[in-house]
């Protein structure tokens, strides 16, 4: 079974991914910050990571940058409700394959499962 680490500090975010993926067969955790995910990261193993930028204590960036230097294989997807060129282009240099708009549509969280399925 496939697993994702969904890291978010709202709640509702979280929740709503989880439901989602838990109907599509697709093992998921939640971290509500960036300190959790990077320690979730190795312990949970996860196949995809979807990662807030915005967090308190380590954001999004710095949660990327520490877990690809330690898993530089890592599949991590930026999530981000304002997002500035320079974030997206930062992210992608320390190699996040991707980013999700918020608010979450069903649209691109499917885009996501279909991007975990086809790289498993």
């Amino acid at each position: 079974m496939p697993k994702i680490l969904i890291v978010d500090d709202e709640t509702d975010v979280c929740e709503f991914m989880q439901n989602y993926f838990k109907k599509r067969n697709i093992e998921s955790a939640i971290a509500n910050n960036g300190g959790q995910a990077v320690v979730m990261f190795s312990t949970f193993k996860p196949d995809l990571m979807l990662l807030d930028i915005k967090m308190n204590g380590l954001n999004g960036i710095q949660v990327l940058e520490q877990v690809k230097k330690d898993n530089p294989e890592a599949k991590i997807i930026m999530l981000s409700g304002e997002e500035s060129q320079e974030l997206v282009e930062k992210a992608k240099t320390l190699g996040a394959l991707d980013f999700i708009h918020k608010p979450l549509e069903l649209s691109e969280l499917s885009k996501v499962v279909s991007l975990l399925i086809a790289k498993k």
